[in-house]
């Protein structure tokens, strides 16, 4: 690696065009100026042509220039990278499951509406590509279903999501064969869901494998549509049904016994957050109060 010194040196050489004029602007002596760009010669080949009373740059000497400046601008980038970490200014990379994703998501376009100098970056993905994305750094902020026990992250407790029996609007459920008879809609963690809570529901019923699957689909925002076609019921997360853009042809099933799911934000633990990253968790707390 060249040494930023030598380098500093014989940028001002080549601004000044002088040795005498380089080392007074460097509070050098000419001997030491001299001795830096020897010593980048060494490494580099000639960099300068000298001729009586000037020189020129030599094609490598230009070249070493146009890397000066490079560094130059880098650095400044880097500099006001870490200097302008504003609550309203930059980029905010956030991934999560679908349901809260859903919820999350509207919230967090107004709040680009209201300060334009933020760039809203969310991606929907299972636990285990949230966990990833988060330590690999693409991701400032993440959510998860289950806390994580890996020392790089932080997790703290984010938000409380109960499990949901959704059915078509008007449709009474009393019994298990009110079930069977409507048909359960399926999605990738519709199995696991409906298990955990059906088994609340009617402890001692037969089980979720025993009902007839009359559907599947595999974007949450889409697993409602058959429900509210009369073609089924399922269970989800409460984001995901508060989301569904036709509430009144769906209804919840009461109960006395939920199954709640706690959300955990999680980020690195090396480092602390960013002023944008803190603004947006504080912003998206307030905003998700339990609601019907």
């Amino acid at each position: 690696m060249l040494n930023p010194q030598w380098l500093r040196t014989f940028v001002t050489l080549s601004e000044q065009r002088s040795f005498t004029r380089c080392a007074e602007r460097l509070n050098l002596t000419q001997a030491a100026v001299s001795q830096h760009i020897q010593r980048l010669e060494a490494q580099l080949g000639p960099l300068l042509l000298r001729r009586p009373r000037r020189f020129e740059l030599t094609p490598a000497g230009l070249a070493l220039l146009d890397y000066c400046a490079e560094v130059g601008a880098a650095d400044q980038r880097l500099q006001q990278r870490l200097s302008a970490d504003e609550p309203a200014q930059g980029d905010i990379r956030l991934t999560c499951p679908g349901s809260i994703g859903l919820a999350l998501y509207p919230l967090l376009l107004d709040l680009q509406q209201r300060s334009p100098g933020l760039r809203i970056h969310q991606r929907i993905a299972p636990d285990p590509e949230v966990i990833a994305a988060v330590l690999d750094n693409r991701f400032e902020l993440g959510l998860t279903t289950l806390p994580t026990d890996d020392p790089r992250l932080q997790a703290s407790r984010f938000a409380s999501e109960p499990l949901e029996l959704v059915v078509p609007a008007g449709v009474r459920i009393q019994h298990w064969d009110d079930l069977h008879t409507l048909g359960f809609i399926d999605h990738p963690d519709g199995q696991a869901m409906a298990a955990r809570l059906l088994s609340r529901y009617y402890p001692g019923a037969p089980g979720i494998s025993k009902l007839p699957r009359h559907g599947f689909i595999n974007q949450i925002g889409m697993i409602l549509e058959p429900v509210a076609r009369g073609l089924g019921f399922t269970v989800l997360p409460r984001y995901a049904r508060q989301a569904f853009a036709r509430p009144d042809a769906i209804s919840v099933v009461a109960t006395d016994k939920p199954v709640v799911d706690t959300l955990w934000l999680i980020h690195r633990a090396e480092w602390p957050l960013t002023a944008r990253a803190e603004h947006v968790v504080s912003y998206l707390r307030e905003r998700l109060e339990p609601r019907d």
